[in-house]
């Protein structure tokens, strides 16, 4: 690591993108701290300092805003409309022939997609913000707030629409900020202002631990916690550089005097394919009948057997639901991005073939066959890693933003940039040779 850093900044290039990165990542952080027009800044401190214990509705989007959704500032939604907008768009690809036709036809076809996600992105950022400050004006963001209910003093309609507008521009802001990291810096930008968000939370749930542990003054819960920590990020670290290498060879063709093909390649399929992804749409998917138990405002036995069973991250219930929803939606996503079809078919016109298998629907019958057998492990993967580092770190002390959801995007947004870096140097580096 310090050697790639060293070649990083003795490199004018990569120096240049990486300081424009970590300006770009200072207004971002920056953003995050501005409230929101019509807030009471005072009470929301009040009933953040009171919330600290417990996760509530609202966590996870909280850890992926940075701690930014419940100060109810200006980049509250953070990246998230973006996230969700990408992946929407990434699954009507699969449904919509328009979609499919416009993947297909390379540089072009990606900047049309690329548009639609920037427009459904203001779109769910104008959802989500009237409902963040229809929460935040009723008081049911901190319900168990004394002075929730003074968050938002002015509760006239153009105050509301100013702060709609507000938070939605504040997405649209922190969604050029990520393509302007993308292009200008290192690369990889929403995933970095994800990463940044989430390590910004880390060292104040780390502490909240140290405080609420009894024995040797927190100190035996902190290590136990940080312990478990680097477990988990050994365990990320492993199974996601773990990958199966299907073999792939090239005929060897005659054209005029020249040969063509004949050499042997390979096709990566990766143990963990689905990514972070299945998590994020199991939270999702919970979330929802939690959020309609609490604005029902209902006495009904289902309305209080959700909010019994489905608000705290370490219930039974809420643990076996969350961990069958992982498995499921990491089948249902690899399905629908991985095209075994397809992969046959390019393999097949190009003149390859897996050896000792027939090309064509053969081919891509094996390789479903091997993603499915490779998906079983990196589903159960994808559910223990979400569920045992928030079970344990809610036994030790209730750090809300320690959840494996969070090292598994930490650990894997860190390999995936050290891996761009890697590849921009040894670029610069063969563009030195030629020279």
């Amino acid at each position: 690591m310090t050697r790639v850093l060293t070649q990083v900044f003795k490199t004018p290039d990569l120096r240049k993108k990486t300081v424009f990165t970590l300006g770009v990542i200072v207004l971002y952080r920056l953003g995050s701290h501005v409230p929101l027009p019509g807030v009471d800044y005072a009470n929301v401190q009040k009933c953040v300092d009171e919330a600290s214990g417990s996760g509530g509705l609202l966590g996870l989007a909280n850890v992926f805003s940075g701690g930014a959704l419940l100060q109810i500032t200006l980049f509250a939604l953070g990246i998230l409309p973006y996230i969700t907008a990408s992946i929407i768009l990434q699954l009507l690809t699969v449904v919509v022939p328009r979609l499919e036709t416009l993947k297909k036809e390379g540089a072009a076809g990606q900047g049309k997609i690329t548009q639609y996600t920037r427009y459904l992105t203001v779109g769910l950022a104008l959802v989500q913000g009237t409902g963040l400050v229809a929460t935040a004006r009723s008081g049911a963001l901190f319900p168990a707030c004394r002075t929730a209910a003074g968050i938002v003093p002015d509760t006239s309609v153009l105050t509301a629409v100013v702060m709609v507008l507000s938070v939605t521009a504040g997405t649209a802001c922190v969604m050029w900020l990520a393509e302007l990291i993308t292009e200008r810096g290192i690369g990889n930008g929403m995933s970095l202002l994800i990463f940044v968000s989430i390590a910004s939370t880390l060292p104040r749930a780390l502490w909240a631990v140290k405080e609420q542990g009894e024995i040797a003054d927190g100190w035996l819960s902190f290590g136990s916690v940080v312990l478990v920590g680097l477990v988990m990020v050994a365990l990320v670290v492993f199974v996601e550089q773990g990958q199966r290498r299907i073999p792939v060879q090239y005929a060897k063709r005659m054209v005029g005097r020249r040969s063509y093909g004949g050499t042997a390649t390979y096709i990566p399929l990766k143990v963990n394919q689905a990514g972070v992804v299945p998590v994020i749409f199991a939270s999702s998917l919970l979330y929802i009948p939690a959020l309609i138990a609490q604005f029902s405002h209902s006495d009904a036995g289902w309305a209080a057997w959700i909010m019994r069973n489905f608000v705290r991250g370490d219930h039974p219930f809420y643990v076996v639901a969350y961990f069958l929803l992982i498995v499921f939606f990491a089948f249902f996503y690899v399905a629908i991005t991985f095209n075994a079809e397809e992969v046959a078919g390019n393999i097949r016109q190009a003149g390859g073939f897996v050896p000792g298998i027939r090309a064509g629907r053969p081919t891509a019958e094996y390789l479903g066959y091997v993603l499915n057998r490779l998906t079983w492990p990196g589903s159960l993967y994808l559910g223990l890693i979400a569920l045992v580092p928030t079970v344990a770190f809610a036994s030790l002390g209730g750090a809300n933003q320690l959840t494996g959801t969070s090292i598994l995007i930490i650990v894997s947004v860190g390999l995936e940039t050290v891996k761009q870096i890697n590849s921009q140097i040894e670029q610069h580096s063969y563009e030195g040779f030629l020279r």
